[in-house]
């Protein structure tokens, strides 16, 4: 692997948590919790949701900034990303669309998906790992 791929994953790990901590912040700022519950809602989507949702893009946007739990992280927000494509999905394929279409929140899934498979990148904190925080023993696969 080249030795910029680190910084390559930095990259992307950063702009990935500045847009879902932007999209949380525009949910709890902006639209509001109420706001965000009665869109949700209008979806027929359960209250709960909606406050998952940002609890989801301000925290998640948080760790990935800093590099905590990447990969977990990353896979934890793809859900919401999917949510998103299917809200957008009847607007049309392009973003610029009246109303969003799905193209933005499905490259978005996507870069999640490469997010997860590539790690943290450079300057990450150095956390335990979850399962050791669970009190298990850390497996590792057979060479």
């Amino acid at each position: 692997m080249p030795a910029t791929a680190a910084y390559g994953a930095l990259a992307l790990r950063v702009t990935l948590g500045i847009a879902a901590l932007a999209h949380g912040l525009l949910k709890l700022l902006v639209f509001t919790p109420a706001g965000t519950v009665k869109f949700f809602a209008s979806l027929g989507l359960p209250e709960i949701a909606a406050y998952a949702v940002i609890a989801a893009e301000l925290g998640g946007g948080l760790l990935l900034i800093a590099g905590a739990y990447v990969r977990l992280v990353s896979l934890a927000l793809i859900p919401v990303l999917l949510g998103a494509v299917w809200v957008h999905s009847g607007n049309g394929w392009l973003f610029s669309a009246p109303r969003g279409g799905w193209e933005f929140p499905a490259f978005w899934t996507m870069a999640l998906v490469a997010q997860a498979m590539l790690g943290a990148g450079a300057f990450a904190v150095k956390l335990p790992d979850p399962a050791a925080l669970l009190g298990r023993r850390e497996v590792r696969a057979a060479a």
